[in-house]
């Protein structure tokens, strides 16, 4: 598969005017009979297509792709990635958990980020024998120092510092700035290496950084590595000699890509972006021998991804009208949480009878009024029973999703080919109540 064949796919299509809306060859009506509402359906070739991508625009280098599972961890999706070659960015025990669960042989492919790793976590790593820890304080790397000397493991890691660059994203998601809870200044980073070099236990591996998510130009990644690689070099003048650079991830897609009317049809390139990423850390990296690190999430699975949901009602409060879903907040709370946009279309388009749009707000029916998914949307007119999907929901749908209002969480399914797959059945009432006692 050439990168050229992966640019213009999308995996939600109409096959044609009159059909409902697919994943790659399978119809969301089908899935929606078989496995029920609301639904999470996933593209494992789209998943595939875009790690490829990344494996592709840095082929030149060495490098290892590591998935960040905190986008999206279920374990089918986790063994695709791990069977391709991927490794994973993990930031706690649990994530980690995943992986050995899913791949095994995974990991030593894993790095370990996060600034509240407990002694338990780190010491379940040092056992599994990851590839390095993203340390984030001057307390965690003597933590790290007295868990490798009490188990006898010698630890690998990467100081995770804050280069300081301004990215254009959500507040919530922007994590380069000095006012920010993550990493340690660049003059801190340098001290810390030198207190450690001549530890028993501790190994500099690399450095690392991370400087937010859903970031759209290049620009501010190749800045932010750029400073990096200056103190990787400022580190070999004192004798410490460093192997990975871990650029971190945080590139961003388009929710508000239109979804196309044919297989080939798409406003966003991806491959484009990606192009233009690797061009700025290529950049960045010239005269660095070692190998390259990067952390994407949400690039890999967000547009692999559709929440598949079932009108309620449609109802009119004086001037609005409400289209009523048995999805909720709950089950994606990306809208109420960073008022973010999903495009949001009808299974069936009616483009054979082209009806005009009505401005309405799409919510669901928990007791909240931050509980919708649009607000003042033209959409295509719906009647109870009517399928919607809410599209680019593959990152941060389900991992944030939550049983608030006693509601089960939804099953979902990986569509491989012409093939679908249930990965995660739906939750019941028996699954809520079983950990608590009465």
């Amino acid at each position: 598969m050439t990168a050229a064949s992966t640019t213009s796919s999308r995996p939600f299509v109409y096959p044609r005017p009159d059909a409902p809306l697919h994943c790659g060859s399978v119809s969301l009506e089908k899935l929606a009979r078989e496995y029920g509402t609301p639904l999470y359906v996933y593209s494992a070739d789209q998943i595939l297509e875009r790690l490829a991508l990344f494996q592709a625009a840095f082929a030149d280098r060495p490098h290892l792709v590591c998935y960040a599972v905190k986008a999206n961890s279920a374990l089918a999706i986790l063994k695709l990635l791990a069977e391709r070659g991927a490794g994973f960015d993990i930031v706690s025990g649990g994530e980690l958990e995943r992986v050995l669960a899913a791949a095994p042989e995974a990991a030593a492919r894993v790095v370990f980020s996060g600034v509240g790793k407990t002694a338990a976590e780190i010491d379940l790593a040092l056992r599994a024998g990851i590839l390095a820890f993203n340390v984030e304080s001057q307390g965690e790397l003597a933590l790290l120092a007295s868990r490798a000397a009490k188990l006898r493991i010698r630890a690998r890691f990467a100081i995770r510092v804050n280069p300081d660059v301004f990215a254009e994203t959500h507040p919530y998601i922007s994590t380069g700035l000095h006012e920010h809870k993550f990493g340690v200044s660049i003059a801190t980073a340098l001290a810390m290496y030198k207190s450690v070099a001549k530890s028993k236990w501790l190994e500099a591996h690399g450095v690392s950084v991370h400087i937010g998510s859903q970031i759209a130009s290049a620009a501010p990644f190749g800045q932010a590595v750029e400073r990096v690689h200056s103190l990787v070099r400022r580190l070999a003048r004192a004798g410490i000699e460093i192997r990975t650079i871990d650029a971190g991830g945080g590139l961003g897609i388009d929710y508000h890509t239109p979804l196309p009317t044919n297989p080939d049809g798409a406003a966003f390139d991806p491959a484009r972006r990606v192009h233009a990423y690797a061009k700025a850390l290529n950049a960045a990296l010239d005269g660095f021998e070692g190998q390259l690190l990067i952390e994407p999430g949400r690039f890999l699975v967000a547009q692999a991804g559709a929440l598949l949901t079932r009108v309620l009602n449609v109802k009119r409060n004086g001037k609005k009208t409400f289209v009523i879903t048995d999805a909720a907040m709950n089950d994606l709370i990306r809208p109420a949480l960073y008022q973010a946009h999903h495009e949001i279309v009808p299974v069936r388009s009616g483009k054979t009878r082209a009806p005009k749009p009505r401005i309405v707000d799409i919510v669901g029916p928990v007791c909240e009024t931050g509980d919708f998914f649009a607000r003042s949307r033209p959409l295509a007119p719906v009647e109870p029973g009517d399928l919607l999907a809410l599209l680019d929901a593959g990152a941060y749908g389900m991992a944030q999703s939550s049983n608030y209002n006693s509601r089960p969480r939804p099953a979902e399914v990986l569509v491989e080919g012409k093939t679908a797959r249930l990965i995660r059945r739906r939750e019941t009432i028996a699954d809520l109540l079983a950990p608590e006692v009465s």
